[in-house]
């Protein structure tokens, strides 16, 4: 049962280009956001889509696949674990930031070869 705890999977769009870039110890990070849509009726009738942005962020093994196929407006099924973390901006007001953690994503999309 401890899967199911802190457990993730989103179906979107990828809204931006990835950025990818290895760290100075040999470790590679990818950060991109992906974007979720749901759709529902007014009251006139009329379909509305509601977006929802989400950040992620990929470690290692799932950021070189990150960046070898993953590129903006690509679809594609991301599982992981969501991540809170703060940190206090120039201001000096402190700030908060919900990421999730890719552990394994699924390309929804045929890449070319």
């Amino acid at each position: 049962m401890t899967n199911l705890r802190n457990n993730v999977q989103l179906i979107g769009s990828l809204g931006t280009q990835p950025k990818v870039k290895e760290l100075p110890n040999g470790i590679k990070v990818a950060r991109l956001t992906l974007a979720t849509y749901e759709y529902y009726k007014n009251k006139e009738g009329k379909i509305i889509q509601e977006t929802q942005w989400h950040s992620l962020v990929a470690w290692n093994h799932q950021a070189t696949i990150v960046e070898r196929y993953l590129e903006k407006g690509k679809e594609v099924c991301v599982y992981g674990k969501l991540h809170n973390k703060s940190y206090q901006d120039k201001g000096g007001v402190v700030r908060y930031i919900t990421e999730v953690v890719v552990t394994d994503i699924l390309l929804l999309y045929r890449h070319k070869q």
